[in-house]
């Protein structure tokens, strides 16, 4: 954990962040986040966790909306202070504190947001995961209605990452009562059909628009990638080729089992490889040192 955070424009020592009970980001979960990965040093698609933090206020109606600069100088103060090359920043704005439990909430000049933030140093590029790939389980999605607003009601997520390590797996895969894959518990979730079509679910209201998912999205249309915005069931992703999750937490990671099932042969595959390359290089990794596994063409070992 970090050594520093930010709270309501002052940065302090992370143990001595103090939020009020009264918080309605944690009396009612009226509160938004965005966790942004950090390499090198820097901010990875800075712009396109802005661009969703503002989406999301406007989504739930906050009439405050903090200025990009002043999040963009935060990130960097904080990456500074905790001397963080490699990891994760985490911001949280909620609707505020007010000395009472009221549904409704003031707005307009009145509304006195929390806003909070803080870094974690953990490897994003060379890790086993991203390696090796990792076993996914399904679960029922039982998440409200809007889950494109990135806000912090996540019960049924955490309840999913539970379930997930009690069965022996790292993640799980949410699944509608129409027996089609939604999305992850906190990524996107992506298929590569043995024709090499990659298929990942379209956005709508049903999935959270992820920043690593649109930024695969614009670099396998820059190579030429046929990439399908389609929603695909659990028997199709067991008889896929290759699978994958994509998110901020992990970046792309290969998906190689799914229910207990080996996604094609176990390992990840040219198609998850191809995409790992492309991605790292982007956003400014020396592949060849910092994950020469990625080099590989998948399924040589």
């Amino acid at each position: 954990m970090s050594n520093w955070a930010w709270l309501d424009g002052v940065f302090l020592a992370a143990d001595q962040a103090r939020i009020s009970p009264f918080d309605r980001g944690f009396l009612f979960a009226d509160s938004v986040y965005e966790v942004t990965a950090v390499y090198d040093g820097r901010p990875i698609d800075m712009e396109r966790h802005l661009a969703r933090l503002d989406r999301s206020l406007k989504e739930l109606g906050f009439s405050h909306q903090p200025d990009p600069a002043a999040i963009k100088d935060v990130h960097a103060e904080l990456i500074a202070r905790n001397q963080l090359a490699e990891g994760l920043i985490y911001l949280q704005i909620t609707r505020g504190a007010y000395g009472r439990r009221d549904f409704v909430a003031p707005g307009g000049a009145a509304l006195r947001p929390t806003m909070f933030a803080f870094a974690e140093a953990k490897p994003i590029i060379d890790t086993a995961a991203a390696r090796d790939g990792v076993a996914v389980v399904t679960v029922d999605d039982i998440r409200w209605g809007r889950r494109d607003i990135k806000t912090t009601q996540l019960l049924a997520s955490v309840l999913a990452k539970t379930e997930a390590r009690s069965r022996g797996a790292a993640d799980a895969w949410m699944v509608g009562p129409d027996g089609l894959v939604t999305e992850g518990a906190s990524s996107n979730a992506w298929i590569a059909r043995r024709n090499g079509e990659v298929v990942t679910r379209a956005l709508s209201n049903d999935i959270l628009a992820g920043v690593t998912r649109n930024t695969m999205m614009d670099e396998a249309t820059a190579e030429g990638a046929v990439v399908l915005e389609q929603s695909f069931s659990v028997e199709e992703a067991k008889n896929a080729a290759e699978a994958w999750i994509s998110g901020a937490g992990g970046l792309i990671v290969p998906v190689v089992e799914l229910d207990g099932a080996k996604i094609g042969d176990g390992r990840p595959g040219p198609i998850v490889r191809g995409f790992q390359r492309r991605y790292f290089a982007a956003i400014g990794v020396d592949v060849a040192a910092a994950a020469p596994w990625a080099l590989q063409l998948g399924r040589t070992g």
